[in-house]
């Protein structure tokens, strides 16, 4: 077996650490940035403190992120970029925060339009110095190669990938997730969770990988539950935080599967939130991969995670979504069936054919049934 693994994201983990900031700002030897958050950032007057301890460094903020970033938000923060000639980017949020700051680091060294990267033009191989700061445990961001973006008014949802989305820096304080209201702490634990689970069986996964993906999942698996109803406990939010960042890296490499591709046209058409439209599948997927297992590798994963076999792990995490209030089905939302094609076909993203087992527009089909 022949693999690779690079990690090429310095990181600074520990709870405080935000306070390091400025002193990183610094040492980029840069000339002048911007600082790309979400609104609750600009309102708290974080974003203002963070400017002030950049002592003019950070030129500007860019406060209006949303969840699932669109395509305009991600040019305007590229428009900015440029027009302010900014050399280098502190990104302050989510995943969806850090997805967009990463992008637009990137294609603002370029002269095309983020529309382009989402209808397959090559992400550009150079990018600003960019710091992630995680706010939320789950996506990972702070350390891959990888950036989804939304293009909401064609109902497109894509992830991108390239050297030049990996980040300069990472800075992960714990301390910084403990406001997170309980749905935001399950729907990204469930993300790092399917990141982790999704590279351990990826047809990319390889041994580096496999071993951050165990370590992260019996993280999850320990501490979701008590963070979601504890949002004060400091030990389960350090754990969930670290749980996060070695999901991210555990999947950079192998890559996400066939539940990450099932939650781009969930959240895109229904507005399901991506770790609970990741979840929505991951025991389905886990239940087909297992009948196929022929090396046995997910047995061994299940036993070593606590389970007596796929079944009973699949059974787990039902359990587990039922306790952290997240969706187990797709009942509610009345999908006729011009929807239901719909669905079918936009699951079909370049990241399905990294399962271990080929999955079929039928196998979709199945799946989509199952959940109505």
């Amino acid at each position: 077996m022949n693999w690779n693994y690079a990690q090429p994201v310095p990181i600074l983990f520990g709870n405080g650490r935000i306070k390091e900031l400025g002193e990183e700002v610094r040492k980029l030897n840069k000339k002048k940035g911007l600082l790309i958050t979400s609104h609750s950032f600009v309102t708290r007057g974080i974003a203002l403190e963070i400017l002030k301890e950049s002592e003019g460094l950070l030129a500007a903020v860019y406060g209006e992120i949303s969840p699932n970033p669109d395509i305009t938000e991600c040019q305007t923060c590229v428009d900015l970029l440029k027009e302010i000639n900014c050399d280098f980017v502190v990104a302050l949020g989510g995943g969806s925060v850090l997805d967009c700051a990463k992008a637009a680091a990137a294609i603002a060294a370029s002269d095309l339009p983020v529309s382009a990267y989402l209808e397959g033009e090559p992400v550009p191989s150079e990018a600003l110095s960019l710091i992630a700061v995680p706010t939320t445990a789950g996506t990972g961001s702070e350390v891959t190669s990888v950036a989804v973006l939304s293009d909401h008014a064609r109902g497109l949802k894509k992830p991108l990938a390239g050297n030049a989305l990996y980040p300069s820096l990472a800075i992960v304080d714990p301390e910084l997730t403990v406001t997170m209201p309980p749905f935001t702490t399950a729907c990204t634990g469930m993300d790092a969770f399917c990141h982790s689970l999704e590279a351990y069986w990826s047809i990319h996964h390889q041994p580096i990988c496999d071993a951050l993906a165990v370590y992260a999942l019996k993280l999850i698996l320990q501490n979701i539950r008590i963070a979601y109803r504890e949002p004060e406990n400091r030990e389960a939010r350090e754990k969930m935080a670290e749980a996060s960042l070695i999901a991210g890296l555990a999947f950079t490499i192998p890559k996400t599967t066939a539940p990450h591709a099932c939650s781009y046209p969930l959240t895109s058409m229904f507005d399901i939130a991506h770790g609970e439209a990741c979840a929505l599948t991951i025991d389905w997927f886990l239940r087909l991969n297992a009948k196929e297992d022929k090396e046995g590798r997910l047995q061994r994963l299940a036993e070593e995670l606590g389970f007596t076999d796929c079944k009973v792990f699949a059974e787990e995490i039902v359990s587990l979504k039922k306790d952290l209030g997240l969706r187990r089905d797709l009942k509610d939302l009345g999908i006729d069936e011009e929807t239901f094609e719909r669905l079918v076909q936009g699951s079909t993203s370049s990241n399905l054919f990294n399962n271990p087992v080929t999955v079929t527009e039928e196998h979709l089909r199945q799946l989509y049934r199952s959940l109505l």
